[in-house]
């Protein structure tokens, strides 16, 4: 888990409530480990009933809006099949730095996937 500094919470300042949120819950998970944009969803909507379990979308918006990255990190933050997704919009090469992020930080991956089962984080 991330300790958010005085910094991070500047930067937080500036972002809308949800992002905020989704930011903060993001940061619980730890090296080794990922969560899906459909886990964050729900795991904020269990939290706080404002928020919709079905926001994925917004979670992604979100991923792409962290100015607090890596140590809030958005590259652990994959799809609910197990493909790796997007990273840094999508920009040249950022599937691989992604990729090769969480392969230093242990997570196995395999054509492009990894196995949920093995790497998922549980909230809670």
């Amino acid at each position: 888990m991330y300790h958010i500094t005085p910094e991070d919470e500047r930067k937080l300042s500036k972002l809308s409530p949800y992002q905020q949120a989704i930011l903060r819950v993001l940061a619980e998970v730890p090296r080794g480990k990922v969560t899906t944009y459909g886990d964050l969803a729900k795991e904020l909507a269990g939290r706080d009933p404002r928020w919709s379990p079905d926001a994925s979308r917004a979670v992604g918006t979100t991923m792409r809006n962290n100015p607090c990255g890596p140590q809030i990190p958005c590259h652990r933050v994959i799809r609910s099949d197990g493909a790796i997704g997007s990273f840094r919009g999508g920009a040249e090469g950022a599937v691989e730095e992604k990729t090769r992020m969480l392969r230093e930080e242990g997570v196995t991956v395999t054509d492009g996937r990894i196995n949920l089962e093995t790497h998922r984080h549980l909230f809670r």
